[in-house]
């Protein structure tokens, strides 16, 4: 049964701090990738919590399927991201439309 995770993330090995977002090593792979698990409905939201943490929410059966799913990011691939946290998430209250 899907169910909703919170997975945050953080930037670290090659990351290069100097430079923005957009202008960091396979900054392009790693949008086109993210922005199919959007398209696929598996990420639900997700952003940065300051400059070094990332928070998503997505909908998935298990951590393990997360992590397998996130696997495949370049930026985790090769350190830029590393997964550090995942949580399971219920919602009890929503006012978005």
């Amino acid at each position: 049964m899907r169910q909703l995770l919170l997975v945050y993330q953080q930037h670290g090995g090659p990351w290069d701090w100097s430079k923005d977002l957009r202008d960091q090593q396979l900054f392009d792979e790693h949008a086109r990738f993210v922005d199919g698990l959007v398209d696929e409905g598996f990420i639900i939201l997700g952003g940065p919590l300051n400059e070094r943490d990332v928070l998503l929410v997505v909908q998935s059966e298990t951590e393990a399927s997360v992590r397998s799913r996130f696997g495949a990011d370049p930026w985790i691939e090769n350190g830029m991201l590393t997964i550090t946290a995942i949580h399971p998430w219920t919602i009890f209250l929503e006012g978005r439309l």
